[in-house]
C-alpha cells in the first residue's frame, strides 16, 4: 500500500486533471469529416438512434443517449446484452444503432451488430480500431483515439472515458445547432428538477415583460 502525503495527493490530483484535459483537448486534431459524415447520418435518422456499449463504455452510451434527447435527437440506450436475448426486436429500419467499443472485438457488441444490421438498421461504430470486426460491418465510423497514459495501466478507462463522452459532447452539440432546437423546445421536455425551475423563471420574466409592455 503506497503512503501518500497530502500535498502528494494533491499534486497527483492536479497530474491527473492535466493528463486528461490534455486528452480531451487534442480531440481536436482528430476530427475530419468522418464526424460530419457521422453528424449528418444521425440527424437524417427517421426513426431512433439506439446507443450501445459495454462495460465503461455502457455508461458512456447511456449518457449520450440521454443527451442526444436533451439536444433534440430521438435517441435511447439499448442493452447489447439483453438485445441478443430478444430486445433486438426493438429495432427497426428506421433506427441508427451507434455503438460505443474502444477495441471493437466484443462478441456480445458484434452480434448485436449483425443483428441489427440484419434487420436494416444502419451502425455507427464509435471506437479507437476501424479494421476491427465491428468497423468493417459499420456504416460509419467515428474514430476516437485517446491516449494509452491517460488510464491507470492503460486498461482501467478513467480518461479514455471521459475522453469519448467528450467526443460524444460534440455530436450532440452539431446536432443541436443543425436542428435549430430551441431552449423553448428543451424547456418543454425537462420541467423537473433545477432545470425546470429555472426555465419556469425565465418564462414568468418574459411573461411580466411582455405585460409591462402593453
Amino acid at each position: 500500500m503506497a503512503k501518500l502525503t497530502p500535498g502528494e495527493m494533491l499534486a497527483k490530483a492536479r497530474d491527473v486533471i492535466d493528463c486528461e484535459s490534455q486528452a480531451v483537448a487534442g480531440l481536436k486534431t482528430q476530427f475530419t469529416e468522418q464526424l460530419a459524415a457521422v453528424a449528418e447520418m444521425l440527424l437524417a435518422c427517421p426513426g431512433h438512434v439506439l446507443v450501445a456499449g459495454a462495460g465503461t463504455s455502457r455508461a458512456i452510451a447511456q449518457r449520450f443517449a440521454h443527451l442526444l434527447a436533451c439536444c433534440g435527437t430521438p435517441a435511447l440506450f439499448i442493452s447489447a446484452a439483453d438485445a441478443i436475448h430478444g430486445g433486438a426486436g426493438s429495432v427497426t429500419d428506421r433506427d441508427i444503432v451507434y455503438i460505443i467499443s474502444k477495441g471493437g472485438q466484443s462478441t456480445e457488441i458484434n452480434r448485436f451488430a449483425q443483428i441489427a444490421k440484419d434487420r436494416g438498421a444502419r451502425i455507427v461504430a464509435h471506437t479507437e480500431q476501424p479494421d476491427s470486426p465491428l468497423g468493417r460491418l459499420s456504416d460509419a465510423v467515428y474514430h476516437v483515439v485517446a491516449p494509452q497514459n491517460v488510464d491507470p495501466y492503460g486498461m482501467i478507462a478513467t480518461g479514455s472515458s471521459l475522453t469519448n463522452a467528450a467526443a460524444c459532447d460534440v455530436l450532440c452539440v452539431l446536432l443541436l445547432e443543425l436542428r435549430g432546437y430551441t431552449k423553448g423546445q428543451f424547456g418543454q421536455t425537462h420541467p423537473g428538477g433545477a432545470v425546470g425551475v429555472k426555465l419556469d423563471a425565465e418564462k414568468n420574466v418574459t411573461r411580466r415583460r411582455g405585460r409591462d409592455e402593453r
